[in-house]
């Protein structure tokens, strides 16, 4: 497991994007929006910021449809920026292409961030299907990962939300998600979960670790059993991680 450790300091910036489904064309839609031109709102926006980043999270499905073209775009959205960016799959995303673009500046190869006294651990939960996959094999990649850490506090990345939301995106939620449950109960230092998927902010708590769901930089999800969409215009989630153990996130729109 590749870890990127960033130089020490009180409190550390980072920025969470999810489901961008960007296409071929930047000015492809994706679900009546252009997808890719809200992505690219978002980049200025951060780049414009007087609060920089110290790195990115981008937590899955990135394309949405699936061509080299897509990643080639992505790849030319992210170029103005000049911190880290991490990438965890999602049921979209394609793992060739992944592994093609990562490692071109500023993507790097990397599954855990290393901020002072904190580590924040990347998941695959992308399966064969659109649900969520984490099975033994994985999970005992996280239960080694965890034996290894000499961090004081502990937070998750996932594409998948763990648990049902009472929304249509709960078709392809986590599949059997008891086991893994069961294996963060284990781990005291484990403060929370971060994900993308559903396309809905929302904070909530569970066996007391924090769950937060990034709403989408394209189009959010209505929380209801029909598979209906909320055009709020671009979306993303900015954290801040203080060496002393506390965190805190916001839901940024860009209007």
């Amino acid at each position: 497991m590749a870890v990127l450790q960033l130089k020490a300091k009180a409190q550390y910036q980072i920025v969470q994007l999810s489901d961008c489904h960007l296409l071929a064309d930047i000015d492809g839609e994706y679900q009546g929006v252009k997808s890719g031109r809200y992505l690219q709102q978002v980049i200025a926006a951060i780049v414009g910021s007087p609060c920089l980043p110290d790195a990115i999270i981008l937590s899955g499905d990135l394309s949405q449809d699936h061509s080299r073209a897509s990643y080639q775009l992505l790849a030319r959205l992210l170029a103005p920026l000049t911190c880290p960016v991490l990438v965890l799959p999602g049921n979209h995303d394609d793992y060739e292409q992944l592994s093609w673009i990562t490692g071109q500046a500023p993507l790097v190869a990397a599954s855990s961030l290393q901020l002072g006294s904190w580590q924040l651990l990347l998941l695959d939960t992308k399966g064969e299907t659109p649900a969520g996959y984490f099975d033994a094999e994985r999970r005992r990649q996280l239960a080694r990962q965890f034996a290894a850490s000499n961090a004081e506090h502990l937070w998750l990345f996932s594409h998948h939300h763990p648990l049902p939301l009472g929304s249509a995106i709960d078709k392809h939620g986590w599949q059997d998600p008891e086991p893994f449950w069961q294996l963060l109960a284990t781990e005291p230092r484990l403060k929370g979960l971060a994900h993308g998927h559903c396309h809905h902010a929302y904070a909530k708590q569970h066996q007391q670790i924090q769950l937060v769901g990034c709403p989408a930089s394209s189009v959010q999800f209505c929380q209801d059993d029909a598979w209906q969409t909320h055009d709020k215009g671009p979306m993303y989630c900015h954290w801040q991680f203080a060496a002393k153990g506390q965190v805190s996130w916001q839901f940024i729109t860009i209007s």
